[in-house]
């Protein structure tokens, strides 16, 4: 038996007999998702403009009504939560996700109606509906495909039953959107070149995670239970990629994913949180999920569990000297939707930017790339 089904049965024996209805399917609701944002150098998150889109498969649904993704400038890029239900028996149900200080800008499959776009640079009001979400135990995986990669595509891999909303097969919701909202984590680095991390808000964050890959070198350190601040020195970078792996999915686990959850979360991101660069990444306190993003659904689940980690982005000093000596756009195209935060960053902060003509070749290319999309297959 599966390790879902075995939580499921856990669960339904511990339900008192007289309020369990026979006639109701039993089900239990699992989501994850990231929050992702770049620090200024006071530590604070800095607005920018998340326009890059090619990850996403053609087939996944985009919001282009007059606010394109690439025209939005936003504190937060919410990355791909994705919902996965368990049922022993099929099940119907109706899901809304409200994202107040946020819009919903790409989702799959097709929404019942979306919500926002009314003002603050079409930043607000958002949320989404699926009604008559048919669960579907045991339902043949006959899902759409792209002919192309595409991270999406790795959430697929758990034991969830598949989802059938508006005639379109899948293994969960999927959403996608940008906000304006605060973020627990203040990150910035002093003249000593230490790392000062303070949790802004009123919950303690389970795990914070200083992360740092130089040049394919991998160093990190781990703070748990943090309520205050934090000074860290640079980490050692003699770190294996797939020991900040595994203790990273422990912590996705003991958060309340199930194991093939969390691995299917650290493989979509595997070559997005572990890049080259410094970051911090951490578990966001599910009340704050809750506060940020309410999620309802009727009839409501037995159990649901939402595992959200937040990044925030850091330009490092080592980073800055780097991209002032470049004489070459490629070393700021790998920067992708972090170049235009951290080259007003730079201009900010040091005597001179980022070479012009340089930069602007490679703003070019990005949203060259930022339009091409995977192709579909079916």
């Amino acid at each position: 038996m599966s390790n879902p089904m075995r939580s499921l049965f856990a669960l339904l024996l511990t339900v008192p007999s007289f309020a369990v209805d026979p006639s109701r399917p039993r089900v239990i609701a699992h989501e994850w998702g990231t929050f992702t944002t770049v620090a200024a150098e006071d530590g604070n998150p800095i607005q920018w403009r998340p326009f890059t889109e090619s990850d996403l498969p053609c087939f996944v649904e985009r919001s282009t009504r007059s606010h394109p993704k690439s025209n939005l400038t936003a504190f937060v890029r919410m990355e791909t939560p994705v919902v996965y239900f368990y049922a022993q028996r099929p099940a119907t149900l109706s899901v809304r996700v409200s994202f107040p200080r946020g819009r919903i800008t790409e989702w799959y499959p097709k929404a019942s109606s979306l919500a926002g776009g009314r003002s603050d640079n079409g930043i607000t009001g958002g949320g989404i509906d699926w009604n008559s979400v048919e669960v579907l135990p045991g339902a043949p995986p006959e899902f759409p495909v792209a002919a192309s990669a595409s991270h999406y595509f790795a959430a697929r891999a758990t034991d969830a039953a598949p989802v059938r909303v508006n005639g379109q097969l899948e293994k969960m919701l999927f959403y996608r959107g940008v906000g304006n909202f605060d973020v627990p984590v203040e990150a910035k680095f002093g003249p000593d070149g230490r790392l000062r991390v303070r949790n802004t808000g009123k919950d303690p964050l389970p795990v914070a995670v200083y992360f740092e890959n130089r040049r394919g070198k991998i160093g990190y350190r781990v703070a748990r239970g943090l309520t205050g601040p934090v000074e860290w020195e640079t980490p050692e970078l003699a770190a294996h990629a797939e020991t900040v792996h595994q203790e990273l999915a422990g912590e996705l686990v003991n958060a309340g994913l199930f194991p093939k959850e969390a691995a299917a979360m650290i493989d979509t991101w595997r070559d997005s949180w572990f890049e080259e660069g410094t970051r911090i990444i951490y578990l966001v306190p599910r009340a704050l999920v809750d506060g940020v993003l309410p999620l309802q659904i009727e009839p409501a689940a037995d159990a649901v569990e939402r595992v959200f980690v937040g990044r925030v982005e850091l330009l490092a000093p080592w980073r800055q000297t780097e991209l002032l000596a470049t004489a070459s756009p490629e070393p700021l195209i790998k920067l992708g939707r972090f170049l235009e935060p951290f080259a007003t960053q730079i201009a900010r902060t040091r005597a001179k930017p980022l070479p012009d003509t340089v930069y602007r070749a490679a703003m070019q290319e990005l949203f060259k790339l930022s339009s091409q999309g995977a192709g579909c297959v079916r």
